[in-house]
Order: C-alpha cells, then sequence, then structure tokens
C-alpha cells in the first residue's frame, strides 16, 4: 500500500466513550469499610449485586460490619481483603491512609486500586484542603503502590445517603482518575453499577488534587443548606 492510500484509508471509528466493560462479576474490597464512607460504598455496591469484601485492620470489626450489612458482604482483616479482591477501594482516613498502604503493598500488587480519600483539615472557620507532598492522595497512592493500578474516584459522595436503606438511588456523578482507559472504564462501570449514579472520566492523576479539595466546598454547601449534595456533570 502506498503512502497515499494510507492517507485516503479511514480511520477506524472511536470507541464510544460509553461503551464499558462489564464488572458484574469482579469481586470488590473496601478497606476502611467500617467507616461511614467505606461502608456506604460497600452498601451500595453489594445491593447493586456486587460481591464486597469489607477490610478492616481487625478482621472482628469487619465481620461485624459486613453481618450488620447483610447482601452476602464478607468480612476480613485488610490483607486478607486485599489478596481475595480484584479491584480495591480504599476509603481509609487521611491520617492512616500512606500507612495503610504501605503496610499492603504486595497484596496490592498487580491490582486495581481506587483510592477515595480526601486530604482535608479542620477548624473553626471549618473544612479546607491539605497538599500532600505527592500532590494528591491517588499520587501518594500511586507513589506508594508502584505496581498496582491507582486511579481516583468515589470522592463527592454523602456517607449518609449511601448509608440510607430508604433511598433506591443516588443522584450524582463520579468523577474518575487514572492513567490507563482500561482502568478508568472499569471503574465508571463499577460507578454505574449503582442506581442514579455514573462514572465520568476526570483526567489523569496529576488532576487528582483538585478533585479531592471540592469535597471541602461540599460540605460548606452542606452545613449552609443542610443538604447532602453530590455533583452532576452537564452536556456529556
Amino acid at each position: 500500500m502506498t503512502s497515499q492510500d494510507n492517507a485516503s484509508a479511514p480511520k477506524p471509528a472511536a470507541k464510544d466513550p460509553w461503551d464499558l466493560p462489564d464488572v458484574s462479576g469482579l469481586v470488590v474490597g473496601v478497606l476502611g469499610g467500617t467507616g461511614d464512607q467505606g461502608r456506604g460504598l460497600a452498601y451500595r455496591l453489594a445491593r447493586a449485586g456486587q460481591k464486597v469484601i469489607i477490610g478492616s485492620r481487625a478482621a472482628e470489626r469487619a465481620e461485624t460490619a459486613a453481618a450488620e450489612l447483610g447482601l452476602g458482604i464478607e468480612g476480613a482483616e485488610n490483607a486478607e481483603c486485599a489478596r481475595r479482591s480484584d479491584v480495591v477501594i480504599v476509603a481509609v482516613p487521611w491520617d492512616g491512609h500512606a500507612k495503610t498502604l504501605e503496610a499492603l503493598r504486595s497484596e496490592l500488587a498487580g491490582k486495581l486500586v481506587v483510592d477515595c480519600v480526601n486530604p482535608l483539615g479542620f477548624d473553626k472557620k471549618g473544612a479546607y484542603a491539605l497538599k500532600p507532598a505527592e500532590g494528591s492522595a491517588a499520587e501518594q497512592a500511586a507513589a506508594l503502590l508502584p505496581e498496582s493500578r491507582v486511579t481516583a474516584a468515589f470522592h463527592h459522595l454523602s456517607a449518609v445517603l449511601l448509608q440510607d436503606e430508604s433511598i433506591e438511588e443516588i443522584d450524582t456523578d463520579v468523577m474518575v482518575l487514572g492513567e490507563d482507559r482500561a482502568d478508568t472504564d472499569l471503574v465508571q462501570a463499577l460507578a454505574g453499577r449503582i442506581p442514579g449514579m455514573r462514572g465520568v472520566f476526570s483526567g489523569r492523576l496529576r488532576n487528582a488534587h483538585q478533585v479531592e479539595s471540592l469535597v471541602a466546598n461540599l460540605i460548606s454547601v452542606n452545613r449552609r443548606y443542610k443538604a447532602h449534595a453530590g455533583l452532576r456533570v452537564t452536556d456529556v
């Protein structure tokens, strides 16, 4: 084929950004699954039919939380949770983020890791964003887990709404960041398993700081309006 033929050959059709993979068979582990955010995510994903394992530093605590939630959720010590899961959501407190991930580096090797931790401080003026040395919690996770595939998502969800059994749908978008499209597609698809929720690709991990920081603004919104605010991205 000549260069002229190459130039005139039709380009392959661009992949539909909403053509997402089937993730229904993946096992999802939630580190920090006994906390409000992790517990809420575990509940919503299990309610949507996902196999979920809650992780905690103490297996007994994780097992108790899993039994309370039901829906086939299992509880395990963090390392076992990581080993048995295909996708691992990190929902631990910011002050324990680095220590937790360092301890689980080998168990998380090769795994798809979804970091939803928000580095925040609080004072009499309210919540404010912290700036980790690596740039963001997600970038810290990527630095600590060089053999894992790190993404960032699920930052802006209300733990109150997630845990409210009377609510059928969570009306919000989930901003998903990562370096590999196949990985962000998987996370978008996972978010989409929860009724009312949609995963939206929002850039690479270098852009995670402003996504994490926005939670401080949402806390201010919620306090002023007595709400549980989420986000919607328009025109996509």
